[in-house]
């Protein structure tokens, strides 16, 4: 296990990279639900482009269409309330789920209209603090190696629809849930009901999904295999909720982009109001494990990468910098400059 916080089974790095080298026996999962128009309307999209067919039902209430390596399933529930959808897939059609994609709304205090990409995962939650979105304590999702070739994608169609410069096209930071255990990632619209119902949106989404994949003949986009060990992963550290300095270097063509922690992520207590041992100023809060359970889920999802943390260095003061960048070298974790991670 490379998680010691994770309680309940889930894949080894070396499992995970068994299953990934038979990547042609496995389904890609992506999962909508009904109860959220900027999910419904690109699943709809999606479905209205050739090769589906109706899928097995894996439980009342939901409902699923299969194209190639492809399944979409539809539920009635909050997208981030049905945690372990890909083991219950497997369980129920013997299918071994490769990774999961999740459509779903976004919304923020600015309003502005987005399509966000996005990596999940709780791992600054301390056990018995209160989940507001999901997840578990301590947790963080598998990072699916397409944020960032999807992200780029994202952009270049949105471009040719004549979504931008209306709508802004970002990641954002690691956040929410639901719980699974395959690589993961939202793709959102946002910001307000007035954009969540918005075809055109709906229908950039659709097409992420459908030229992402593959199905429309061509190879897909953002697959991660043998051939890319030894590449370069950015695990972002610090910034905002859309890490506009992470931004910055994943714009660029052959960029992995693993999990991104903004400062909510990284609680730091001042070491002025707490004092340890000896009378010792101790840096408190769940900074540490949000950066370790995090960095080990990118390691596991991007088998035999070079992981690279990059850190937003005006994002902190100097004593939270300090005492992040002597934690990443005491878990012997790199820290990189713009100019370090490879553009293919």
């Amino acid at each position: 296990m490379y998680l010691s916080s994770l309680k309940r089974p889930f894949l080894s790095v070396s499992r995970f990279s068994f299953l990934r080298s038979i990547h042609d026996a496995m389904v890609t999962l992506v999962v909508a639900t009904t109860a959220d128009p900027a999910s419904v309307g690109p699943a709809s999209a999606f479905l209205a482009m050739p090769g589906w067919n109706p899928g097995p039902s894996i439980a009342a209430g939901m409902e699923s269409f299969s194209n190639g390596a492809v399944r979409l399933l539809k539920h009635e529930s909050s997208i981030i309330a049905e945690d372990d959808l890909d083991r219950r897939w497997e369980e129920a059609t013997g299918e071994t789920v490769d990774e999961v994609i999740f459509l779903s709304r976004h919304t923020a205090v600015s309003n502005r209209p987005a399509l966000t990409v996005h990596p999940i995962g709780v791992p600054h939650i301390c056990e018995g603090e209160h989940l507001p979105q999901g997840g578990r304590p301590g947790w963080a999702g598998l990072p699916s190696p397409r944020i960032g070739p999807w992200l780029r994608l994202m952009k270049k169609i949105a471009e040719a629809h004549g979504l931008i410069p209306e709508f802004e096209i970002t990641l954002e930071a690691t956040h929410h849930g639901p719980l699974v255990s395959t690589p993961t990632m939202f793709l959102e619209i946002g910001s307000t009901e007035e954009y969540w119902g918005r075809q055109d949106a709906a229908q950039a989404i659709a097409l992420v999904l459908w030229e992402g994949l593959g199905l429309q003949g061509g190879a897909s986009i953002g697959n991660w295999g043998r051939n890319n060990n030894g590449d370069k992963v950015l695990f972002g550290i610090g910034g905002g909720h859309y890490v506009p300095r992470h931004m910055d270097i994943v714009w660029k063509d052959g960029v992995w982009v693993g999990h991104l922690l903004s400062g909510y992520s990284l609680p730091l207590e001042d070491p002025k109001q707490k004092n340890g041992e000896n009378g010792k100023n101790e840096i408190g809060g769940a900074w540490k494990q949000s950066i370790k359970v995090s960095y080990e889920a990118t390691k596991a999802a991007f088998p035999g990468a070079e992981i690279i943390a990059h850190l937003d260095q005006k994002s902190f003061k100097g004593w939270q910098k300090n005492a992040i960048t002597s934690y990443l070298t005491e878990q012997n974790i790199k820290i990189g400059k713009p100019q370090d991670f490879s553009t293919k």
